[in-house]
């Protein structure tokens, strides 16, 4: 089934998304909530723009043999080198029916099933938008990567007080949603986090922790002193601060300086298997993708995810294919060329 045709399952159940042919952020700048970039929504498209100017360097001109799309990842094999973004309050944004632990739930099983893994969401329902979500990795022997919003440190305690006892891979910290309007006017505040705060939460929850919104190398060189374990190189799909770079952009001089030092992760406008590709080859270790995942997810459930994961795995061997690479490792910035 082509990727239109699994989107295209989402009609009737979604009422926040046009589900466009690119999604591109043009139609619904400005919506939150709801699925646009902020304000202008020039972030979000900025995103989807900056990618497409990368171009892959076609050489056919080598030995054929198997291509895999295996990988590892936090010590984990991977089918392909793809998250599924966190997402949380999804009736809200996408208008659709289904609670945050029910999405969850059927996004977990599929990556379970595939051989990625996913992130879950946070937001100001404790109960409906971190402890479902955490329910539904937890049931699913901790196949999954919990995200926690960057709260005051009330917020951060009363979450730790609920991963006690419960299965999970990771936790991620979503510093980058500081600025995200939705959050705007809880009793619990989110703020940006300096080395300090990044550091209570590591010695808070005592677990792998994952820095989400990491756009420039002393953002990174903070993350990597606060002995996190990975980074998401992200500018919050661009709802969060208009005018940014896309994360595409500053990824190459992020990696230079703590590649192998830390696992990098990049999201932001990441459509196709060639756009997977271009991340690695500029540094990444893999991918995160959100608004198309939970479309699919949304559309058909646990099944239309592990459908588009599937188009995700035949996009990405095409390109291996027709660039000369066999392997994951063999992805390099030689690999691409990057145009005006």
């Amino acid at each position: 089934m082509d990727k239109q045709s699994i989107f295209l399952k989402a009609k009737g159940k979604v009422k926040n998304c046009r589900i466009c042919n690119d999604c591109n952020g043009v139609a619904c700048r400005g919506e939150i909530p709801g699925l646009g970039g902020k304000d202008s929504g020039d972030s979000f498209i900025r995103n989807r723009t900056m990618i497409k100017k990368i171009k892959l360097n076609m050489d056919v001109l080598t030995m054929s043999s198997p291509i895999s799309t295996e990988c590892h990842i936090f010590n984990e094999k991977f089918s392909i080198p793809v998250f599924v973004a966190p997402i949380a309050s999804v009736a809200q944004n996408y208008g659709c029916e289904l609670s945050d632990y029910e999405y969850n739930k059927m996004v977990i099983e599929a990556c379970k099933e595939f051989g990625v893994m996913s992130f879950t969401g946070d937001g100001i329902d404790i109960e409906k938008h971190f402890n479902g979500p955490l329910k539904a990795i937890d049931e699913n022997d901790g196949h999954g990567i919990v995200t926690m919003k960057p709260w005051v440190n009330e917020g951060i305690d009363a979450r730790a007080k609920l991963l006690k006892d419960k299965k999970f891979k990771m936790l991620a910290m979503d510093v980058d949603s500081a600025g995200l309007p939705l959050l705007s006017g809880n009793d619990i505040l989110v703020e940006t986090k300096d080395l300090a705060g990044l550091r209570y939460v590591k010695n808070k929850t005592n677990q792998k922790l994952i820095i989400k919104g990491v756009m420039s190398v002393p953002a990174a060189l903070d993350a990597l002193e606060a002995k996190a374990d990975a980074i998401v190189v992200s500018n919050h799909g661009g709802r969060v601060l208009d005018d940014t770079l896309a994360p595409i952009e500053v990824l190459s001089n992020i990696s230079s300086v703590v590649k192998g030092k830390m696992t990098i992760l990049v999201d932001g406008g990441i459509r196709n298997g060639n756009d997977i590709f271009k991340c690695l080859a500029l540094g990444a270790d893999g991918v995160l993708i959100g608004r198309p995942c939970a479309l699919a997810t949304i559309g058909d459930g646990k099944q239309g995810l592990y459908d588009l994961l599937s188009e995700y795995k035949k996009e990405l061997i095409q390109a291996m294919k027709m660039t000369g690479c066999h392997k994951i490792t063999d992805i390099s910035r030689s690999c691409i060329t990057i145009t005006k």
